[in-house]
């Protein structure tokens, strides 16, 4: 589901270099725990921190254009939606950028 309320607020929650390219970490933001990736191309996509089906940190899941994967038991979301196309529930997704060398995630 993707964070659609007007009511969001942003929060700087680390460095863009504190996440290598092509991994994720967790932060929290306004008192949310979150999971920011920075993918090979440089886009960042922020998720929530743990995967809905068994808790898994999914800071700690693989990722490509189109997909995170949770690193216990596979189930996979869309950046877009957060989604699952393994049928699983889906993850919170939240909008984040880089904004003077900082990432700011919006969360409500």
């Amino acid at each position: 589901m993707s964070v659609t309320d007007t009511r969001t607020t942003s929060h700087v929650v680390g460095r863009v270099e504190d996440v290598p390219l092509g991994e994720g970490r967790a932060f929290v933001a306004g008192g949310v725990q979150v999971a920011v990736f920075r993918l090979r191309d440089g886009s960042l996509h922020a998720t929530q921190a743990a995967c809905p089906h068994a808790g898994g940190p999914l800071a700690d899941g693989q990722t490509d254009a189109d997909l995170l994967v949770c690193p216990l038991h596979l189930y996979t979301y869309r950046w877009t939606d957060g989604s699952s196309p393994s049928g699983g529930t889906g993850v919170r997704v939240y909008p984040v950028h880089e904004q003077d060398g900082v990432l700011v995630v919006e969360v409500c």
